[in-house]
């Protein structure tokens, strides 16, 4: 096989490096800065263990590559930028060949299935981070992440364990799960608070809104009908991801305060908390917490604002009024 990671951030970097050091064949789909800065001097990859520049093959779109029977694209764009890389994949490759989805949210497998033939759910548990062109971090060893996967909406076969087993032997945690979705939905609960941290950087008290929005969760996926792994199950899978700490590089935050102190232009908001307002809204659940925090972080956008300059008071008094 043939690993085609699009979208070469924290996730995607992190993910192609570690494919690359254990032999598989790796390319990069990447933008701007950082696909220059690859191209030109290669993937710089920082871990506990080592800080090493890698020759991995960098393009700029799907276009740019001759794609083969063997390749398997995993998707590690965030969700925001799934519909426009989908469409451009499916005019460089056709509808066939098999698409991973390496990303936060629960709506991006059921894009990629409108569009291609075999599709594939993997969870997210990988702490790494994308802040300089050509340089991605992970504060994680070996298991360097959890990332376990199945087959879209669900099951298993050949080359999704094929898959799976790559992933493993390049040091993550990566079991063929034949129901992985119910990860990613547990997934979920954790990313509501990407927003908020982006907005505040989580300072005592932040936990109460936390809950929040979980309980808001928890209500709309039961009245959903949705499946959830539990806690005590991701917990164990989590407990397998040994994390390591790199000299002079402190941990960043989360996807979203990463794509605000970027500069994007753009957060993830819609489909972490606003899955949840979508499905409250379908199901008759209140859900002002995870409603004030997507508006939240688009406020941070529009208003150019940098992490922390939105106070726990005024989401807590925002929350109130919609209450």
């Amino acid at each position: 096989m043939r690993f085609i990671i699009y979208g070469a951030g924290g996730i995607g970097g992190t993910l192609g490096a570690r494919l690359h050091q254990g032999g598989e064949s790796v390319v990069l789909i990447a933008r701007g800065p950082h696909l220059q800065a690859m191209q030109s001097d290669g993937l710089r990859f920082i871990a506990p263990e080592e800080d090493v520049r890698l020759p991995i093959p960098a393009v700029g779109h799907p276009s740019d590559i001759d794609f083969q029977l063997d390749d398997v694209v995993i998707l590690c764009v965030k969700s925001q930028h799934t519909v426009a890389a989908l469409a451009d994949l499916r005019a460089a490759a056709g509808d066939a060949v098999p698409v991973v989805c390496c990303q936060n949210g629960v709506v991006n497998e059921r894009e990629a299935a409108r569009r291609f033939q075999h599709v594939y759910a993997m969870v997210v548990l990988l702490p790494a981070s994308h802040l300089q062109p050509g340089e991605v971090i992970t504060h994680a060893s070996r298991p360097g992440g959890m990332l376990d996967m199945g087959c879209y909406p669900e099951g298993m076969d050949a080359r999704g364990q094929a898959i799976a087993d790559a992933v493993a032997r390049a040091g993550f945690a990566c079991e063929a799960d034949p129901r992985a979705m119910r990860k990613k939905y547990a997934k979920l609960l954790n990313n509501l608070n990407n927003a908020l941290q982006a907005a505040t950087e989580m300072p005592d008290g932040a936990q109460e809104i936390s809950r929040l929005m979980r309980q808001e969760a928890l209500a709309c996926y039961q009245a959903a009908g949705i499946d959830c792994a539990t806690a005590d199950e991701m917990r164990e899978r989590r407990a397998e991801i040994r994390g390591g700490e790199i000299p002079g590089v402190p941990r960043s935050g989360g996807s979203s305060w990463q794509s605000v102190v970027r500069g994007t232009g753009n957060v993830e908001t819609d489909y972490l908390n606003g899955e949840i307002v979508l499905l409250g809204r379908l199901h008759q659940v209140p859900t002002p917490a995870n409603l004030v925090v997507q508006q939240v972080g688009h406020e941070m956008i529009r208003k150019g604002l940098k992490p922390g300059d939105i106070s726990l008071d005024e989401i807590r008094q925002r929350i109130a009024a919609m209450s």
